[in-house]
């Protein structure tokens, strides 16, 4: 029986790869052979991509090097069709069927590249001695499904790369409206369902976000500064005399445990890696806002953004690491209608996505390919959006690649680099191409074109710009490589 029944898994987990890759091929409209065989080749090559020229030697490859920088210049995506369909894949969810969306920006670095348009300063963490360091290049907001467990697998649903001209805040807030209608058509949520939840790391301006999307289904969780002063509902005006009513109540220093009230919930526990841990949340605050940064040009008056508060301390961090305070924003300031130990959980998985990051930009090579413009670099993006996607439709397919003393892990534990080491050894085989629709056509010599002009790296066009680019978070970090 239980054979049966994992080849009938089989059986359904190849159709859906087969119905996937049938359509992305229909979401690539101009050099569609081209631009397929250059995604195959990344999914088949024999370990970390370093180079396209050394892509094109793959056997699923069956054209010169030549065909696949024409492509990528060339080439074109229904950029709209391919968010449909990564939407309407089976995506991880909590235990209680609820979406937990990661955002994230991955910056890809093209410091050398002087000719290329669009380069922003983007923050590039030094490891060394911490200090913050910028470099030019092309930074990319991807949006990515998270598990309720402890998983190196996400869903990779959108990518947005940011311009000079953006004002991230808008930007994020755009492409979650777009991501959350795509999720509506496709039949992952429906009027009645629990609001998707984002869960986004420290350089959001999490309360302008909240007050955009107030129209929305979501709920937005992220980390926020631990020096940052938060305001109590307005109680009575103080006095007999008349006068404005108050608008703001008692402060709520986040640096000053002493002052803090009783918290509306409270959770004690121990975790395996942080030891004791003590989460508790307070409700209905909000900060004072001014009319500068994003809300300089606020029509009318300046509103009152409440949520919720939670903060979390623990024991220690990996590594015997001295523990620094955690503040988390909630978008929903009702305190009593969530668990707050839920909450902190489902943060903690938002650093999924840095390992999505890490097998994109390691073993997919996300960015190794040195390519001038922007345009292209979008292309390339897709692709690896696509392939990923395959390698996680792919995993009832394969099996782990271990050495013969080595104890194989069963596919649901199955890693992606796993998956995508089992990939070659198939040959390709493993989901049929889709039909050319054409021949190809020999390649034309093209006109030797005149040198670039250079585009030197700037800073965003709005001073919200460096929230994104730059990391904020300040006395809060704290929990980041808990992964």
């Amino acid at each position: 029986m239980d054979s049966l029944q994992d080849g009938a898994v089989r059986v359904e987990a190849l159709a859906g790869l087969s119905r996937f890759r049938r359509e992305l091929y229909e979401c690539l409209t101009l050099r569609a052979d081209a631009l397929f065989e250059l995604m195959d080749a990344v999914l088949c090559a024999d370990g970390p991509v370093t180079s396209l020229p050394e892509l094109s030697l793959s056997g699923v490859h069956r054209r010169g090097h030549g065909a696949m920088y024409d492509a990528l210049a060339q080439g074109h995506i229904n950029v709209s069709r391919l968010r449909m369909a990564l939407a309407g894949l089976v995506l991880p969810r909590g235990a209680d069927g609820q979406l937990s969306i990661a955002l994230d920006v991955t910056p890809w670095p093209r410091p050398d590249a002087e000719c290329s348009p669009q380069r922003l300063h983007c923050h590039r963490p030094c490891r060394c001695d911490g200090v913050r360091q910028t470099i030019p290049g092309w930074p990319y907001q991807v949006a990515a499904a998270l598990g309720g467990g402890r998983s190196s697998w996400t869903g990779p649903l959108d990518a947005v790369r940011l311009g000079p001209e953006d004002d991230p805040t808008e930007v994020t807030a755009a492409q979650i409206r777009d991501l959350v209608a795509r999720l509506e058509r496709a039949g992952q949520w429906r009027p009645g369902d629990l609001p998707v939840l984002f869960v986004l790391d420290s350089g959001y301006d999490l309360v302008r976000l909240t007050w955009l999307l107030r129209e929305e289904p979501v709920r937005l969780l992220g980390r926020i500064r631990a020096d940052r002063v938060m305001r109590a509902p307005a109680g009575k005006r103080r006095g007999t005399n008349p006068g404005r009513p108050p608008r703001h109540g008692a402060e709520f220093r986040l640096a000053d445990p002493a002052a803090h009230p009783a918290p509306v919930q409270e959770s004690a526990g121990v975790h395996d890696r942080f030891g004791q841990v003590l989460a508790r949340c307070w409700g209905r605050l909000h900060p004072k806002l001014d009319r500068r940064g994003s809300w300089a040009h606020h029509e009318g008056e300046l509103p009152l953004v409440e949520g919720t508060l939670v903060h979390l301390a623990v024991e220690h961090l990996p590594g015997n690491r001295a523990p620094k305070p955690l503040w988390l924003w909630h978008s929903d300031p009702d305190a009593t209608a969530h668990d707050v130990d839920r909450l902190w959980r489902i943060f903690l998985r938002r650093f999924d996505i840095e390992h999505t990051f890490r097998f994109f930009k390691q073993t997919l090579g996300l960015t190794r390919p040195r390519l001038r413009t922007p345009e292209q670099a979008d292309r390339w993006v897709w692709l690896i959006l696509a392939a990923y996607a395959q390698l996680r439709l792919a995993r009832p397919l394969t099996e782990d690649l271990r050495r013969p003393w080595e104890k194989p892990l069963t596919p649901d534990r199955l890693t992606p680099a796993g998956s995508g080491a089992a990939i070659p050894a198939s040959g390709g085989s493993w989901a049929p191409r889709p039909a050319r629709r054409k021949p190809p056509t020999p390649a034309q010599a093209a006109p030797r074109a005149a040198p670039p002009p250079p585009h030197p790296a700037t800073q965003s066009a709005r001073n919200s710009a460096k929230r994104i680019c730059l990391d904020a978070a300040g006395p809060s970090s704290s929990l980041k490589d808990q992964a």
